[in-house]
């Protein structure tokens, strides 16, 4: 086991054995590292739903995506490790992608990077995702007139960073995210005889810039949900 990784669970150990919870656990809040300040980090932790308006944080996979580089070259070998609640997991480099990547099941909310290359290293970098959001209205499958606004709101416990939302006919806009969103006539896909099946998605970010890597870098930790609807039919189109 590397250094880094010895170090990151014997703190977790400490503070359970301790009783005081976990750097793990949600509301750990979030945390930029230390490292050797010459390495590069663009990391993506998303989580997608299998189901549609999913409520528990089993029905969602998430996909852990890092690029890391060193003097503007791609970081090849080495360990890159993403440890949350469930589990610590090494990824894999993908020389297509110059990406490191893995899935895992379900969605923990609170992650922490850690990368070692050589004498190269950033420990430490967590970031409290934002908690499971779901749709409240519309109702799944509802039909709707894609001619007026449509009101979407959603259930979250805590206020995100960012939110974006995604309809057919718009492409990840940035709103606030406050619960609820007006969408505007002609965001939802529709035909003039027939009725057309819709998809919106709303995804919340949290960011952290780690400290101990090079000007530039982020980790983002995100959690999507989705609902299917129905355009009626416009005949004026």
């Amino acid at each position: 086991m590397s250094r880094i990784g010895f170090r990151s669970l014997l703190t977790c150990s400490l503070l359970a054995a301790c009783g005081g919870g976990s750097d793990l656990d949600p509301g750990a809040g979030n945390s930029a590292g230390t490292g050797t300040s010459t390495l590069l980090l663009d990391g993506d932790i998303e989580a997608r739903p299998r189901i549609d308006n999913a409520q528990r944080a089993g029905d969602f996979d998430t996909h852990l995506s890092v690029r890391v580089t060193l003097n503007g070259q791609p970081v090849t070998t080495g360990t890159l490790t993403v440890s949350s609640r469930s589990a610590s997991r090494g990824l894999v480099y993908d020389g297509e992608t110059t990406r490191w990547n893995a899935t895992v099941p379900g969605y923990d909310e609170v992650y922490v990077v850690d990368v070692e290359s050589g004498a190269d290293y950033i420990e430490g970098v967590r970031v409290d995702g934002p908690d499971l959001h779901y749709f409240t209205a519309p109702t799944a499958g509802a039909t709707l007139d894609s001619t007026v606004v449509t009101e979407i709101t959603w259930h979250a416990e805590q206020e995100a960073a960012t939110a974006r939302i995604d309809a057919e006919e718009i492409d990840k806009l940035t709103i606030p995210d406050a619960g609820e969103y007006l969408l505007a006539a002609g965001a939802l896909k529709a035909d003039n005889d027939e009725p057309q099946q819709n998809v919106l998605e709303l995804t919340r970010s949290n960011r952290v810039s780690p400290a101990g890597a090079i000007g530039g870098s982020e980790l983002r930790v995100s959690v999507s949900n989705r609902i299917q609807v129905i355009a009626q039919p416009n005949p004026a189109l």
